[in-house]
């Protein structure tokens, strides 16, 4: 292994190269997380609300189950999970071949169609292999073959499949959150990215953060202005960069979040109170302060 680190940092551009398709690979898998968890954790949730009401309210438990209405709210097969069932057209059902998924030169082989039905792919599919592969291949340009390199590729991959599920579903699944806050907070006992220390209490101040402008923006309007998912994902960030890194991830994803909110206000049409998942400009942010946070803060301490 050694060896094949000191081979990658002679030869950078194969290293890079190297990035590129295996997170093109991975991008594929993404996809599929992000289609695929939102349905299962419906399914969970259906199956928790069914407990209750045949644990406390027995009697409407069972006359929904006599009207038949306790079935999946969805039309998938009963088994169904990130493994099976294999892929299939949404439209037709026809299986997808092994060599049509493969990443970016499937869609491109297809021309962007069902191989079978011919109804349009959806081009979403490529669009998120490019953005990981390319979001890993600068990682790699940027850390070299490190370890640093490989914690922050697993971290990008995490935070393309929340934003992904985010701007479907308006939604922030724990199940990502908060395993990778905790992934933070060890790597940090290596000092990969800052110290324990800092780790842990940019964990509670990135919660808390976020946690004291939902409170205090619903005390001031009676409206929710972002989810809990939001506060769980600055913790994350919290966790990987240290508190440091905080001031800079709030500054940079309220001035994305704006941009683009009066981008929709303009050419669409939206209106002010028209809802925007948070959680991509704050993965945008948080993935640039990753890479470059602490060049932007010791440059802006040094125009002072």
């Amino acid at each position: 292994m050694q060896s094949f680190i000191s081979l990658m940092g002679q030869y950078p551009t194969v290293f890079i190269t190297l990035a590129f398709v295996f997170a093109a690979v991975i991008g594929s898998f993404i996809n599929v997380v992000i289609f695929r968890l939102p349905v299962m954790m419906k399914r969970g949730w259906q199956q928790e609300c069914e407990q209750f009401l045949e644990e406390y309210q027995p009697a409407a438990y069972q006359a929904l189950q006599q009207q038949k209405l306790l079935q999946p709210l969805d039309k998938f097969p009963e088994r169904f999970n990130l493994v099976v069932p294999n892929s299939t057209c949404p439209k037709c059902k026809t299986a997808i071949k092994p060599w049509h998924n493969l990443p970016l030169v499937g869609w491109l082989l297809l021309g962007g169609k069902c191989a079978a039905c011919k109804q349009p792919i959806s081009p979403r599919y490529p669009l998120f292999e490019l953005l990981n592969a390319v979001l890993v291949a600068v990682l790699a340009w940027h850390f070299g073959p490190t370890m640093q390199f490989a914690l922050a590729a697993v971290l990008t991959f995490a935070l393309v499949a929340m934003s992904g599920i985010d701007l479907d579903e308006m939604l922030l699944p724990d199940q990502l959150t908060l395993p990778f806050m905790w992934l933070g907070i060890i790597a940090s006992m290596w000092g990969s990215f800052t110290t324990l220390e800092s780790s842990v209490i940019g964990a509670i101040a990135g919660y808390l953060s976020l946690w004291s402008v939902f409170w205090l923006f619903k005390l001031l309007t009676g409206k929710e202005g972002m989810g809990y998912g939001d506060f769980k994902l600055m913790a994350l960030f919290g966790a990987w960069l240290g508190w440091q890194m905080l001031p800079l991830i709030i500054l940079l994803s309220s001035a994305v979040g704006a941009v683009v909110g009066i981008l929709l206000m303009v050419f669409k049409g939206n209106g002010r109170n028209y809802p925007i998942p948070f959680g991509p400009y704050i993965a945008i942010a948080g993935w640039v302060a990753l890479c470059w946070g602490n060049d932007i803060v010791n440059w802006y301490l040094s125009t002072l």
